[in-house]
């Protein structure tokens, strides 16, 4: 039976409450003479980066952020995106770069990502920042914006961290590893499991905080999930039906959770406003700033 208390982490409408706040810090800056820039660039035809950029362009023109829309056909090479990163890193009015992933095969993604100066990383992917996150440095530095928008939404919801035990169902760089940084950061128990973990059932139902990003529809059931635990589901897949789906089982999962993000309206709308708010806050120059610790 299908818990009473079951709270849905509705991300379409947090998204929508932080692009508001972002339109009224944009506005302010610009009346200090500063507009925010963001430089998007996309190699190739991938028709899923076509959309995601797409995406990201409307949603800095909702919020009033000025976006750089450049677009490199599929034979460039490294050198030539180079180039484009390299001048993007000169121009003082850009505060952001975003090369969209993935790129040509005669391209090494490590060295573009690298070469994008981690004062202008919007994607948090530089391995300065990534190093900053892991050492939970006391610096203030932009991070990866999904794991990112999956901690505004456990803040949001008042998921307690401390002392949870959260699980990361995949361990990809872009999702499962700064999260677990982050989860760690603030005194969480972290396990990482991926395809070759065994028992993975027996680890997933000891899971308070259960995030899950591996692209398999439906991997997770109901009989996976810990009574009462918040199941964060970063998965956009489609089913035999066409229908868009998470790596976790909705139907199954909602009899079990305390809370839990649909697909679509959770983590991805998240992702994206998450991006203009790392946008702005370059703009800002917050990361030039010093935060305070918080693992102890």
């Amino acid at each position: 039976m299908r818990l009473e208390t079951l709270m849905l982490i509705d991300g379409k409408g947090l998204s929508k409450q932080m692009d508001a706040a972002i339109i009224e810090k944009v506005n302010t800056l610009k009346t200090a003479g500063i507009e925010p820039k963001l430089a998007v660039i996309l190699v190739g035809h991938d028709p899923a980066s076509q959309i995601y950029v797409r995406n990201k362009h409307r949603k800095a023109k909702l919020v009033g952020i000025t976006s750089i829309d450049k677009r490199m056909p599929e034979t460039t090479t490294q050198d030539e995106l180079l180039a484009v990163i390299h001048e993007y890193n000169r121009d003082a009015s850009i505060h952001g770069i975003l090369v969209q992933l993935p790129l040509p095969q005669q391209i090494d993604e490590s060295a573009i990502i690298q070469a994008i100066l981690p004062s202008k990383d919007v994607d948090g992917f530089s391995p300065v920042n990534l190093g900053r996150l892991f050492e939970d440095s006391a610096e203030a530095y932009p991070v990866p914006c999904t794991p990112r928008g999956i901690m505004t939404m456990l803040d949001t919801y008042h998921v307690p961290l401390e002392g949870a035990h959260a699980v990361m169902v995949g361990s990809s760089n872009i999702v499962g590893r700064p999260l677990g940084a982050m989860l760690l950061n603030r005194n969480a128990t972290v396990s990482y499991t991926h395809k070759f973990t065994q028992d993975l059932s027996g680890i997933t139902r000891t899971a308070d905080i259960l995030v899950v990003a591996t692209g398999v529809a439906h991997l997770i059931k109901g009989q996976d999930i810990k009574p009462g635990a918040t199941v964060i589901d970063v998965g956009m897949d489609r089913d035999e039906n066409g229908k868009l789906v998470g790596d976790v089982d909705f139907d199954e999962a909602v009899q079990v959770a305390g809370k839990i993000t649909p697909v679509p309206g959770g983590v991805g709308p998240m992702t994206i406003t998450t991006l203009m708010q790392q946008t702005l806050e370059l703009a800002e120059g917050k990361f030039s700033k010093t935060r305070e610790r918080q693992h102890v």
